[in-house]
């Protein structure tokens, strides 16, 4: 499907308008206003659109931003049509994105996502090999979308230097699980000193929105049990380096390292 798939900068209000579209699909909620997306393209935003055929099926909103002396792209949306999901597309936008950013003179990127979200984890952290540096909690406060709805929006904020690819954890080391899958979906804690160990790995399940539709207090349990060991993790320094998904037991784990 990804070969059909063409990817490219928009430039013009009437592409920014089928962006809406695609964004009022994927959040069901009120879509960022065409002069603010505009505004950001011309003056340095990156703003890509995936089409297949004159269809877009996906689009990445970016701004330029600025903190501690640190210029650098803030990669603010990037939504796709569920048919594309498991094409890869996700990636490979975040990889044209990266190719503008640096012929623009940016060497980073950064952006939030869900850390409950099995797929998003796979790619920002093992696909892209960006790292997982700050844990926010209920970042965005209240969001009734699809997605959202109902539970507080913690995120992770994602430090992507693009510069030389990280080592890839291939396998999980069981005296090293904080968290994991257990009975009935439910999160199971593996009681550990953080302090004593350089290495971590924090399980999540891989199908978080399922299990939010159909136990709602289970997903409910996973949001506050997950942030408890991610905040304790983040506080001592740990930051989320790779991310391995199990789909035999459809769980993934999050690699933490000092």
């Amino acid at each position: 499907m990804l070969d059909q798939i063409r990817i490219k900068r928009l430039t013009t209000i009437k592409e920014l308008q089928q962006m809406q579209k695609v964004e009022q699909a994927v959040w069901n909620m009120a879509t960022t206003p065409i002069h603010q997306t505009y505004t950001a393209l011309n003056n340095g935003g990156i703003i890509l659109g995936a089409y297949e055929g004159e269809e877009m099926v996906g689009f990445l909103y970016s701004f330029p931003g600025f903190k501690d002396n640190h210029a650098y792209i803030c990669s603010h949306m990037l939504g796709i049509l569920p048919a594309y999901r498991t094409s890869n597309l996700g990636a490979k936008m975040k990889q044209i994105q990266a190719e503008l950013a640096k012929d623009a003179g940016f060497s980073m990127i950064t952006w939030t996502f869900d850390p409950l979200e099995s797929k998003n984890a796979y790619i920002n952290l093992h696909q892209l090999q960006a790292v997982g540096a700050v844990y926010l909690e209920n970042h965005y406060g209240a969001l009734n979308d699809g997605l959202n709805t109902g539970l507080p929006t913690d995120r992770i904020q994602i430090i992507w230097d693009m510069k030389s690819p990280k080592e890839r954890i291939d396998h999980v080391n069981e005296t090293q699980i904080l968290l994991k899958v257990g009975e009935q979906r439910r999160p199971l804690e593996e009681p550990q000193d953080i302090t004593k160990g350089k290495r971590w790995f924090v399980g999540i399940p891989g199908d978080f929105q399922t299990i939010k539709t159909i136990d709602f207090t289970l997903a409910k349990a996973w949001r506050f049990e997950s942030r408890a060991i991610f905040q304790q993790l983040f506080a001592f320094n740990f930051q989320a380096i790779d991310y391995i998904y199990d789909a035999t037991n459809k769980q993934g784990f999050y690699v933490f390292e000092k």
